[in-house]
């Protein structure tokens, strides 16, 4: 392959990624208050069914990730259809249990499309030059947000929220289903069916290592999600009204980019746990200070610098299974890992509510969340 090819295949997968994210996961959030409006069911009904589908994601991504190794295009192409399926189904639901069973089913489609999936390609097919390219891909999802969701905004006041699920469905398979059928690989030169699935990979996975690894990943994800996702309720707890809110919460996105440029600026350290490492340290240290912080610019500054280390957490965490164990087996170690970081990930939201209400305020909260993400960093050290 060429490197004009390959830069075109890149460019291609990230766009399709823009439109993955934007699709199957930002698009619901938006318009999940006008489908409660419409249909009468219970909001927090709808939420559940979103996280639902989330938590399935995290358990598909195991055997997903293992396909990913061997038959990438296949896959990818596969978990379009599903989810492009399971938004239509979505969209005719008569009652709410067709409509969560409709996003269990999108849960599937999304960890065979989402990072993971791209994270896996990637992997494979720049090995030891992957850190551009994830950090582009992750870039370009980065930008889903800030599309999709004021298109589904103006799609759901325009056409209804099941009309609106029709044309995201539509715009989903035009895109993604051939960026992924004629650009993805159909097999890797450098494994083959035997070496996808070897006792190297299943040593890996019953090792101490690779679930402390994985631990640390899981605490340090949960930590800065449960915070940055609770932006709106902790700002408007610390006295900032609901619009001010809602630019905190807007601005962590916006610090994700940032982290992940300054990601791709750090120059490559040969020991994988110091990247994980300093992530938990600096997220403890960044957490602190979102919870001290006070007045509009302290939080908007606190908020920013939060989301700048999740958004560098995610890229660490990309490059964690190929840091330590190779390549070869990346899809297979990688859903492994991913499963249980995705699943409290999905679960951060209701869970700091829940925190919250037992430290006795969402300030309290950020600072236990401080404790946990610098637990999770430092069980990275020397693993």
């Amino acid at each position: 392959m060429t490197r004009r090819s390959r830069g075109a295949r890149l460019a291609v997968l990230a766009f399709a990624q823009i439109v993955a994210w934007g699709v199957l996961y930002y698009a619901v959030l938006v318009a999940a208050p006008g489908i409660a409006d419409d249909t009468g069911w219970d909001a927090g009904a709808v939420f559940i069914a979103i996280t639902s589908g989330l938590l399935t994601s995290a358990v598909c991504a195991i055997p997903v990730g293992r396909w990913l190794d061997r038959h990438p295009r296949r896959i990818m192409s596969i978990g379009a259809v599903v989810a492009t399926v399971a938004l239509l189904a979505a969209a005719a639901s008569p009652t709410i249990w067709v409509f969560v069973a409709a996003w269990i089913v999108c849960g599937a489609g999304q960890s065979a499309v989402l990072y993971q999936a791209a994270f896996t390609v990637i992997t494979h097919r720049y090995r030891s030059e992957r850190r551009g390219p994830l950090t582009l891909v992750t870039l370009a999802g980065g930008l889903a947000s800030t599309i999709f969701a004021p298109l589904t905004g103006w799609l759901v006041l325009e056409l209804g929220w099941r009309t609106a699920f029709i044309v995201l469905a539509t715009i989903l398979i035009v895109t993604a289903l051939p960026a992924y059928a004629f650009t993805v690989e159909s097999r890797w030169a450098h494994i083959d069916a035997r070496a996808a699935g070897n006792g190297e990979a299943r040593r890996v996975l019953l090792s101490a290592r690779f679930w402390i690894v994985t631990g640390s990943f899981a605490l340090m994800s949960f930590s800065l999600y449960a915070v940055t996702l609770s932006a709106v309720p902790f700002s408007v707890e610390k006295g900032l009204d609901l619009q001010a809110a809602a630019w905190v919460l807007g601005l962590i996105g916006a610090g994700q980019v940032l982290g992940r440029l300054l990601y791709l600026m750090i120059p490559h350290i040969r020991a994988p746990w110091i990247a994980p490492a300093s992530v938990g340290a600096l997220g403890a240290a960044a957490l602190t200070a979102y919870g001290f912080a006070a007045g509009a610019a302290g939080i908007f500054v606190a908020g920013i610098v939060a989301g700048a280390i999740r958004g560098a957490l995610t890229l660490v965490q990309a490059s964690a299974v190929a840091d330590r164990w190779g390549a070869d087996s990346y899809g297979r170690l990688n859903g492994a890992l991913a499963a249980p970081v995705t699943a409290l990930t999905a679960l951060a939201p209701g869970l700091a509510a829940l925190i919250a209400g037992v430290v006795g305020s969402y300030q309290s909260m950020a600072f236990t969340m401080a404790g946990v993400c610098a637990l999770g960093g430092a069980l990275a050290v020397r693993r």
